[in-house]
């Protein structure tokens, strides 16, 4: 029913918090987009750092070629903190930073950047994202090994609780699990797995009193997805809810109804958006964000939503723009907010919901027999592997219709097209950037960085709460490579595993791969040998997975090594392995700049194959790469795996010849 207030008046709830996940170039550039964004109702800020920031390199790393600036803003020291923040009132504003491995590291610059503006880090209000166990499952921004990655993300929430209580130091993310395939009860159970590993570890911590444990409980966030099939999600939402604080009374003792609260923010479906035409995600992003607020019980705290065109490349601010519009519309528009759960009551979705909780509950049991959700991540990614690829099966055979993709495909031009459509940055911001943390390191205090950096690696061998030396090195002048490269020497680096192994099989083998495999196994020479590789720093390995599964089940050789491979790793891999076909995946960007210089060196390595590339390519960045010699661009549209492995088979064959 409508609640009312004292003049008879509808009382309406107050909306969610809305952002926009943004960053670009440099934090000059990033602050006026914020700022922008802000003056036209944005409430909240949600930070994309680049993927030299995420995976803890300078911009002059020579890792970092290609990759700054790309996919977020490039933060590699206060200086730049500062920038990003300018005229942005830090004690007021709500924050959310999606960081990971680094994220004690950012969180030290957020903080110390406001201790020089006078603002006390009590505080600070905002999120941290900080889930590594995703990052091994399906993001790909991991550094260290999992058992120092979950020091550090305990660490942090030990520090939070007594010096920065307002914060949330980590948002248990289920989104990129949905990213990589994950069903809604793999979802549920995998996060859930990964609060319950974390919060084991504080409590076992000792840094932690047990009267203050369920402000510990309460600081847990969750950073969800949204899919299209808009019952099902509300139900996962509703699912959620239960578990949680489930898992807060029974497990850790939790009685505060307000500790108990699922608190979560979202950002609808990535995958799901479709670069063939891109105007449809208009009408998928509404329908998803209606799963995560229709519902009172279960409704998101705050909601970040995809431009229409991000399967094309970055979004304009006119992008972002609409999709904070689509917030407000339903937020001040509509009626939805004067109005308690418009779904109590109702069998079918109280059913839903129900089933989904009980098979949670299991997949849940099922990973905390394995050991937990770090010690089952490699188990953990094969199921997530295999579920994606009997995603992709079932809309190569069109069981699963995707409008416009294989299903209603007849188009019109859309007046939205053309070359304008998506942001590009500048290459020559890496330059700028270059030429900017190297005047930093020469203007600081060198003897005052030494000293602090000698004190963080003692820290970390040593076993103390890594934050206060963090934030010390931070006010000395500390960079992102500096701070991540003393970690790495203690803590060493991580390979997740690829979990192609697992899939392989899953979902039926189609019968264009069923035909491939057959003619491969008359070719002279055996079947072809199919590197896959992943040049520089993008995580984003889903797509690079489903084809290594596809050339598998195509009877190929594949050569798969996972994520993060530099362009001379590659090409002494396709040397050493004698490969008849080489294929390189790239979402963040940077295939410009990889590209070419794979190629050149493969081809001075005497490798001659033909190189193939996928990934998000605009149209005349594809015209480019063929220039350079690429033999094919494959794009999200590209879906038909049995033609894919035909042409990659016809090139075998002619290299071959």
């Amino acid at each position: 029913m409508v609640t009312s207030n004292d003049n008879g008046r509808a009382r309406r709830d107050a909306p969610w918090m809305m952002r926009t996940y943004s960053g670009h170039s440099t934090a000059k550039a990033s602050n006026e987009l914020y700022r922008t964004n802000l003056a036209k109702g944005q409430t909240g800020l949600s930070i994309a750092f680049d993927l030299p920031t995420q995976t803890g390199y300078d911009p002059d790393d020579p890792r970092a070629r290609g990759e700054v600036g790309k996919v977020g803003v490039p933060v590699a020291h206060l200086g730049h903190m500062r920038t990003l923040l300018d005229q942005i009132p830090v004690g007021e504003m709500n924050t959310s930073m999606t960081i990971n491995a680094p994220a004690a590291w950012m969180l030290g610059l957020y903080i110390a950047n406001a201790e020089d503006h006078g603002v006390a880090s009590q505080q600070l209000r905002g999120t941290t994202q900080n889930d590594i166990v995703k990052e091994y499952l399906s993001r790909g921004t991991y550094i260290f090994p999992p058992e120092p990655s979950k020091r550090l993300i305990v660490d942090m929430i030990a520090f939070c609780a007594d010096r920065v209580p307002k914060w949330n130091p980590m948002n248990v993310c289920s989104y990129h699990l949905q990213e990589a395939g994950a069903t809604p009860v793999q979802e549920l159970a995998y996060s859930l797995a990964t609060a319950i590993d974390v919060l084991d570890a504080v409590r076992a911590s000792g840094q932690v009193d047990d009267d203050r444990f369920p402000q510990v409980f309460a600081s847990i966030s969750f950073f969800v997805n949204a899919g299209i099939r808009f019952v099902e999600e509300m139900c996962k939402m509703r699912a959620f809810v239960e578990l949680w604080e489930r898992i807060g009374r029974e497990r850790y003792g939790v009685t505060d109804p307000k500790a108990l609260r699922f608190r979560y923010g979202v950002q609808v479906n990535s995958l799901g958006l479709t670069e063939s035409q891109p105007e449809n995600n208009i009408q998928r992003i509404v329908l998803e964000m209606l799963a995560v607020s229709l519902s009172k019980k279960a409704r998101a705290r705050s909601i970040q939503l995809p431009a229409w065109n991000e399967a094309l490349g970055l979004p304009r601010p006119w992008d972002q723009q609409w999709s904070l519009r689509m917030q407000q519309v339903l937020a001040f528009e509509t009626d939805l907010l004067e109005y308690g759960d418009i779904f109590d009551g109702s069998t079918v979705i109280e059913a839903r919901t129900a089933e989904l909780v009980e098979a949670a509950q299991a997949e849940l049991d099922d990973v905390l027999a394995l050991g937990g959700a770090f010690a089952a991540i490699e188990e953990l990614k094969g199921r997530l592997v295999a579920s994606n690829t009997d995603r992709a099966r079932r809309i190569e055979t069109g069981d699963q219709l995707v409008v416009g993709v294989n299903a209603f495909t007849e188009t019109e031009p859309s007046p939205l097209g053309g070359e304008e459509a998506i942001l590009k940055v500048d290459p020559a911001v890496e330059a700028e950037m270059i030429a900017d943390v190297q005047a930093w390191r020469a203007g600081r205090d060198a003897a005052a960085v030494g000293a602090a950096l000698d004190a963080l690696r003692r820290v970390a061998e040593d076993g103390g709460n890594i934050m206060p030396a963090t934030i010390a090195f931070a006010h000395a002048g500390g960079t992102t490579g500096e701070w991540a490269g003393a970690l790495r020497e203690v803590f060493g680096e991580y390979r997740a595993p690829t979990g192609v192994a697992a899939a392989v099989g899953v979902g039926g083998i189609s019968t264009a791969l069923h035909d491939v495999a057959e003619r491969v196994k008359g070719m002279a020479g055996g079947p072809p040998r199919f590197l896959v590789a992943k040049p520089g720093l993008d995580g984003h390995s889903n797509g690079a997975e489903q084809i290594a599964v596809a050339a598998r089940d195509a009877g190929m050789e594949v050569i798969y090594q996972g994520i993060r491979l530099t362009p001379e790793q590659i090409a002494a891999v396709a040397l050493d392995e004698d490969v008849d076909v080489v294929g390189l995946s790239i979402l963040s960007g940077s295939h410009l700049e990889l590209v070419p210089e794979t190629l050149r060196l493969l081809r001075a390595g005497g490798v001659d194959a033909p190189v193939v590339v996928g990934g998000i390519i605009p149209e005349d960045d594809q015209t480019k790469l063929l220039a350079e010699g690429v033999a094919a661009v494959y794009t999200p549209k590209d879906f038909e795996f049995g033609r894919i492995m035909a042409e990659i088979a016809d090139l075998a064959a002619a290299h071959r010849a």
